[in-house]
């Protein structure tokens, strides 16, 4: 059974939404195994590994394989495992969500079907058909790995809840709310970190057109499923390597935008 851990500490490698590209996740592997100080670094995807791209059954295997080479191995869920574990009835959600509707219509799904080489749409074949260690991989995912100076969550925290509330549900895994918002929101990637935060939280789920380093926020999902370069951010260096042939580059911090109220940002 996959093992996830969800507290580490040290040096990190942060991998964005993969989205079914395996291509792209073997190039930034490629260049990470190449570095002196692979064995001593944690490697964490930030979620979605599923759906979009070509792939989803390679990516899931290319990560079970990573974690058998590598221990430091850990992840995220994002919300693409949640509609597709929700769909699939591998989480106990309630039934007024709908997922597999919402998973078959919505989240570009089609692919992740014609990984498992099955036609769209029907989901107790893909049920059939997927292997029992890839169904262990998703249900398996925490919603969050923590780390001294990071936390790792797929969309964000929301900046009017405390933290330690918000830390609490993100490590029961609560499957009783419709589109948990620390997965699903898009509104938490833009939004500051709560007041008593004290780690900068790393998070993809929202398409950037580059890796965005802001006060305690660093966005890494720089495909989107779609196009560009895969990301992956060494911690904490603020190293960005990527899938592409481009060199290794620093971040540098974006500056600091006249401050507007978080409903005011979201709503415009």
């Amino acid at each position: 059974m996959p093992q996830f851990a969800t507290e580490i500490s040290g040096p990190v490698a942060v991998i964005g939404d993969v989205h079914g590209q395996l291509s792209k996740l073997e190039a930034v592997l490629t260049k990470l195994r190449g570095r002196r100080d692979f064995q001593d670094r944690w490697i964490v995807f930030i979620g979605d590994f599923v759906d979009r791209g070509p792939d989803t059954n390679g990516c899931i295997e290319a990560a079970l394989r990573l974690q058998k080479e590598h221990p430091k191995t850990t992840a995220v869920a994002g919300n693409h495992e949640l509609a597709m574990g929700g769909a699939l009835g591998w989480f106990p959600v309630p039934d007024y969500v709908n997922w597999p509707d919402q998973w078959l219509a919505g989240y570009d799904s089609e692919q992740t079907f014609r990984s498992y080489g099955l036609q769209h749409g029907n989901l107790d074949e893909l049920n059939d058909r997927i292997p029992a260690a890839h169904r262990e991989f998703v249900t398996n995912l925490p919603w969050l790995v923590e780390h001294p100076e990071f936390l790792f969550v797929h969309a964000g925290l929301d900046p009017h809840q405390p933290t330690e509330l918000q830390r609490r549900i993100l490590q029961q895994k609560d499957f009783t709310l419709n589109r948990p918002p620390w997965l699903c929101s898009k509104g938490l990637v833009e939004a500051e970190a709560p007041p008593d935060c004290h780690q900068t939280i790393v998070s993809g789920h929202v398409r950037v057109s580059e890796v965005k380093i802001k006060r305690q926020r660093i966005l890494i999902d720089t495909t989107g499923g779609v196009s560009g370069d895969l990301s992956c951010v060494l911690l904490p260096e603020r190293v960005v390597i990527s899938s592409g042939d481009g060199a290794a580059h620093s971040l540098r911090q974006q500056p600091e935008q006249p401050k507007l109220s978080w409903w005011r940002r979201v709503l415009g």
